[in-house]
């Protein structure tokens, strides 16, 4: 292992991403207001309040935990030689080219990893979620999703995987050719995800005809939407948490409403929350972020493509042979600073795309109410942090703080 300045960049760098999370965990879990906020009266008690700011320390430390098991794993194979080591391994075998030796190199550290974050994810499941009353899964489903996740990555990402090894290893502009399968394939996702791979986790039936079947097409109709369909997913099966989304091109949109979502909310207030997801059709958020993803994903290739077969990051790692399946890993690794500084710039882009929803929906109904109480109803069901640290926030919500929300609406 050679110690050069990648080395040593690398190593601050996972070590100082891990101090500002701890920093900013630190300082979320600080921020935690002792007097439930005058807003949440009479949909908070006492208890659940507490009970709130406990899940959320809990969860926060329990990933803070996880974070630092991951580091010291990291560190340990890296500087004892495990790059080094796993390379020299896979080629031993004498396999048939170097296309099948990456994707043989990239899933062992596949392996490796989700066999390191399987006990964290029973841990988070059977004993955090069961405890503040959450899950409702059992260890049948829990491996059986475990499973079926393992297939379709073999599935899907190997193929891709392989073409992209392939790709930079035989042209010259090879990430431009990289960037454009990517948002091809991630494109035939969002098409695809939907109608064959969420089937396979969770049951979608019709929404039965009925008042709420009644006024969401009536809503779409006056938001000039063109739904196709209303579908009810069985959520209640893995967790009591709610949720709901859009999917779907063109003149083809489907909502999905969790049952949960149904169980636990009214008419006008279900209206309201699907009134602010329409508003992202109709501000067009949904077509700017994937450009932004696009975008960004050109970056990240064209990134690439200056560290491929890096002698100096290779030899950082114990490597000896530079290749393109281990120059895809390091500089994934070295990457990562530039992509925290992205998702700022993306996070704080979705905060202020929320807020415009939120205005839409507000319009298109003609009260601020009805979404209030939904967004009460589900912080409370959900047992969210009520008082975020402003820099977490800034670091990591995609949605701003429901109070924020709420002020807002109320002003309009």
């Amino acid at each position: 292992m050679e110690y050069n300045i990648y080395f040593y960049a690398i190593l601050i760098i996972v070590v100082g991403l891990f101090i500002l999370d701890f920093v900013a965990n630190w300082l979320n879990v600080s921020a935690a207001a002792s007097e439930l906020p005058g807003e949440f009266h009479g949909v908070f008690d006492e208890a659940e309040y507490r009970k709130s700011q406990e899940y959320t320390r809990v969860t926060t430390w329990f990933g803070q935990f996880q974070d630092l098991v991951g580091l010291v794993v990291f560190l340990a194979f890296w500087l004892f030689g495990g790059f080094g080591w796993l390379d020299a391994l896979v080629r031993s075998w004498n396999l048939p080219n170097e296309v099948i030796n990456g994707v043989v190199f990239m899933g062992l550290l596949w392996v490796g990893q989700m066999v390191i974050s399987l006990p964290f994810d029973l841990y988070d499941t059977f004993v955090i979620e069961e405890k503040f009353g959450f899950n409702k899964t059992n260890l049948a489903t829990f491996f059986g999703d475990f499973a079926k996740s393992i297939v379709l990555a073999i599935l899907l990402g190997g193929p891709i995987l392989a073409l992209l090894i392939w790709l930079f290893e035989t042209f010259e502009n090879a990430w431009l050719y990289g960037w454009l399968s990517v948002t091809a394939f991630s494109l035939l996702m969002m098409y695809l995800a939907p109608r064959l791979i969420m089937p396979l986790f969770n049951k979608f039936t019709p929404l039965e005809d009925g008042e709420l079947k009644t006024e969401i097409e009536n809503l779409a109709t006056q938001c000039q939407f063109p739904l196709a369909e209303v579908s009810v997913i069985d959520g209640s099966r893995r967790s009591s948490k709610a949720n709901a989304f859009f999917t779907g091109f063109g003149k083809n949109k489907r909502i999905a409403l969790y049952d949960t979502l149904i169980n636990s909310q009214s008419v006008p207030e279900l209206l309201g929350v699907l009134a602010h997801e329409i508003g992202h059709f109709k501000k067009k958020h949904i077509i700017q972020q994937i450009v932004l993803s696009v975008t960004q994903m050109a970056i990240i290739f064209f990134l690439l493509k200056q560290f491929m077969k890096n002698e100096a990051l290779t030899s950082a790692f114990g490597v000896t042979t530079p290749s393109v399946y281990c120059s895809f890993v390091f500089f994934t690794i070295l990457f990562k600073p530039i992509s925290r500084i992205l998702s700022l710039g993306m996070t704080a882009w979705s905060r202020k795309n929320e807020f415009e929803a939120d205005a839409y929906a507000v319009q298109v109904t003609g009260t601020a109410n009805h979404l209030i109480s939904a967004l009460k109803k589900l912080s409370k069901e959900n047992l969210s942090n009520l008082t975020p640290h402003p820099f977490y926030v800034k670091m990591y919500y995609t949605h701003p703080p429901v109070l924020e929300r709420i002020e807002a609406m109320r002003r309009i």
